[in-house]
């Protein structure tokens, strides 16, 4: 049976009156007994209905969305202001407003879900990624909460409604282009292989090199991890291979971006020594020197969509499961060269 307000003040030894102005930080409460009875939320796994009042009409008219981050850390990659703007767009519309997600660990998100849930605080919950083996995607879905993924689901792809680009497609793609232009040596790299989108790209570049007669070399293979722990030197250790790399396929912009300042540390010039591509076509790639060849994976549209197959869902929970992936494009800059010497 659900812990009440009762149960609280009880076990506080107050009045449910005061639990509530306690829930509602209210200045008349001495902060001792606001202490005391938020201790004894905790100690029952009580979570406060903060929307009562919508609650009546069986609507909070609000959509969780919940990062992989932090939104202190979430905020310095420009993909998250923009797909929340899509969201933002599309919940609007619907005269929705967005309860973002704030916590800062794993466990921190994992327990701001549940209390979004149990407390009803929200109608519908959108997760902006999609982990390996993730304890928040598996408790919505026991719970049978509504809530869509931008991101492939790494289980039950089949029973969860999400919507995500077709990241090995686009990973061969990439290296597709690459081979045309007369790379054979072609590194990867950043990626956290713990998200579905890294091990997608990264499954699509390894076919893409093995469809065009290409073996895959662990050592053309920094992982995100080495990447944030070595970074220039890891750079620096993949162009002294005995072979090194013509042509690096990078996880995202912001990888692109250190690589490029890395390689220019060690005298090695883009795209003269080496071509770069990436992913997500930032706004300042057209901008930084050379201007970035990246793929355009309509970061708004992502943002949009899962708000309106998150909407559906809400408005009609028997809605059939369903999956989309938008459309993508490699958009050329000066990053990349041909082998003959000619900027593609």
């Amino acid at each position: 049976m659900a812990v009440t307000i009762i149960d609280v003040a009880r076990e506080a030894n107050v009045s449910p009156s005061t639990v509530s102005r306690v829930i509602a930080d209210s200045p008349r409460i001495s902060e001792q007994t606001k202490r005391k009875v938020r201790e004894v939320m905790e100690r029952l796994a009580y979570h406060p209905n903060f929307q009562a009042r919508n609650l009546a009409a069986k609507s909070t008219k609000t959509i969780g969305v919940i990062m992989a981050h932090s939104t202190s850390l979430a905020f310095q990659n420009p993909f998250f202001p923009e797909v929340i703007r899509g969201i933002c767009t599309s919940a609007h519309s619907s005269q929705y407003g967005i309860y973002l997600s704030t916590g800062g660990t794993e466990e921190e998100i994992y327990q701001e879900v549940v209390s979004m849930v149990q407390g009803r605080k929200v109608d519908g919950i959108i997760l902006l990624y999609s982990r390996v083996n993730d304890r928040t995607m598996n408790y919505l879905k026991r719970s049978g909460f509504p809530f869509t993924m931008v991101g492939r689901p790494y289980q039950y792809e089949d029973e969860i409604t999400y919507i995500d680009n077709d990241n090995k497609q686009i990973a061969h793609e990439v290296v597709d282009y690459l081979f045309s232009l007369g790379h054979e040596q072609i590194a990867f790299i950043g990626g956290n292989l713990d998200y579905v989108v890294s091990s997608d790209r990264l499954e699509g570049y390894r076919q893409a090199l093995m469809e065009a007669g290409l073996s895959y070399s662990d050592a053309y293979f920094i992982h995100d991890d080495v990447f944030k722990s070595q970074g220039k030197g890891s750079v620096h250790d993949l162009m002294k291979l005995d072979a090194p790399p013509t042509a690096i396929v990078a996880h995202d912009d912001l990888v692109a971006y250190e690589i490029i300042r890395y390689l220019e540390e060690l005298s090695i010039q883009v795209p003269k020594d080496i071509s770069i591509v990436s992913f997500n076509n930032h706004a300042l790639s057209a901008y930084v020197k050379p201007p970035l060849t990246s793929v355009d994976i309509s970061i708004f549209e992502l943002g949009f969509e899962a708000a309106n197959f998150l909407l559906e869902m809400v408005s009609n929970p028997e809605v059939a499961v369903k999956s989309h992936f938008v459309s993508t494009a490699l958009i050329e800059r000066e990053s990349c060269k041909r082998m003959n010497g000619l900027v593609e």
